[in-house]
């Protein structure tokens, strides 16, 4: 057997490793951002959401990064828009 050949059988279980981090870590993480960034592409005025911390309101206004919600009693509340976690029903 050549050295290029020993090289390889000897590399082959942590090029593995590497495959399989990638397919069971870095990807799903990658489609969960995209999936993210694509919710917060969407958000609208009128779409109920949920925030990051936990609060429930309406979007009463939004630009490019805040986002201004409209909760009980009519208060409205200013947030980034990265910290909406999710859409809750879209009107």
């Amino acid at each position: 057997m050549n050295e290029g050949a020993s090289l390889l059988l000897t590399m082959l279980p942590f090029i593995g490793i590497i495959v399989l981090f990638y397919f069971l870590l870095i990807r799903p993480q990658q489609k969960q951002q995209k999936k993210v960034r694509e919710m917060h592409a969407a958000l609208q005025r009128g779409d109920k959401i949920i925030t990051i911390g936990g609060l429930h309101g309406v979007i009463d206004s939004i630009d490019e990064t805040v986002v201004v919600l409209l909760v009980n009693d009519n208060r409205k509340l200013t947030y980034d828009r990265s910290a909406i976690r999710e859409v809750v029903q879209s009107d």
